[in-house]
């Protein structure tokens, strides 16, 4: 409770500075000054547009050329996996069965 009641102190006094903060602000003038940095200029180009549109062309290519390559290999591993389990012909070229269940003198699984 006492968690409580501290944390409630503290949203309050955080709310009385945001408040006396924002009723300060319109007494603060803007200065209005034609010198621009180098930065607010190059921010204001049309130059980070390009830079994003160029980024963006790079990034859709080289994921969809990754994607080709992930099939590929996916593939690659799905005919590897078909080779050591199935064979040509579909049957197992390994029966884990035999292994597992033991045969009787005929042939047949006990």
């Amino acid at each position: 409770m006492f968690l409580f009641i501290l944390s409630d102190i503290l949203m309050v006094s955080v709310g009385t500075v945001l408040y006396l903060t924002v009723r300060a602000l319109p007494r603060v003038a803007e200065e209005s000054t034609d010198h621009r940095g180098l930065l607010d200029r190059w921010a204001h180009s049309d130059w980070p547009e390009r830079i994003d549109a160029t980024f963006e062309a790079f990034l859709v290519k080289l994921l969809r050329r990754l994607k080709v390559v992930i099939l590929k290999l996916d593939n690659a591993l799905s005919h590897h996996l078909r080779k050591i389990n199935g064979g040509a012909n579909g049957k197992a070229a390994r029966d884990f069965n035999d292994i597992m269940e033991p045969k009787d003198a005929e042939g047949d699984r006990v």
